[in-house]
C-alpha cells in the first residue's frame, strides 16, 4: 500500500478543496489514461484496488504509471469514545483529488485493452471519470 516514507508533521488538518486541478491534468508518460469529473478524497487501498485491476486485464503487459499519491494522512478516534482528549491515531492516507486530475496513464497496449482496463480500474475509484487518449495518438496496423 502506498504511504509516505517520512513526514514532517503525522498529523494533518482535513483542508479545503476547491478549483479545478492546476497540474497532473495532461498526459505525461502514456497514450491512455482516466481523467476524474469529480472532487473527492482516494485512499491507499483504493489506488491499490485499481492498479490490480489494470494490471490484471492488461495481463502484465505494457506499463503504468499512477499519476496520484496519498500523502495527506487521516486520523480516527476508536468507537466509544469521548470528545476531548486530543486528535485521534492516524488511520489511513488519502490523496485529495480535483476534477481535471489524470489517476493512471496506460502505454504499450492496443486501445481496446487499454479502455478496457482503466474501465476496471475506474470501478475501483469512487469518483466518476473519463477515458482519454493522447492528442498524436495513432493506431499502428500490424497485418
Amino acid at each position: 500500500m502506498l504511504q509516505p516514507k517520512k513526514f514532517k508533521y503525522r498529523k494533518q488538518q482535513k483542508g479545503k478543496m476547491k478549483g479545478l486541478a492546476q497540474r497532473g491534468h495532461e498526459l505525461a508518460f502514456g497514450s491512455f489514461g482516466i481523467k476524474t469529473l469529480q472532487m473527492k478524497w482516494i485512499t491507499a487501498r483504493q489506488i491499490e484496488a485499481a492498479r490490480q485491476a489494470i494490471t490484471r486485464y492488461m495481463k502484465r503487459e505494457g506499463q503504468i504509471w499512477i499519476r496520484i499519491f496519498p500523502d495527506k494522512p487521516v486520523s480516527k478516534k476508536p468507537a466509544e469514545v469521548r470528545m476531548g482528549k486530543g486528535k485521534g491515531a492516524v488511520e489511513l492516507y488519502v490523496a485529495p483529488i480535483t476534477p481535471g486530475r489524470i489517476l493512471f496513464e496506460v502505454e504499450g497496449v492496443p486501445y481496446e485493452v487499454a479502455k478496457e482496463a482503466l474501465r476496471l480500474g475506474a470501478q475501483k475509484l469512487p469518483v466518476t471519470t473519463k477515458f482519454i487518449v493522447r492528442r498524436d495518438y495513432a493506431e499502428i496496423k500490424s497485418e
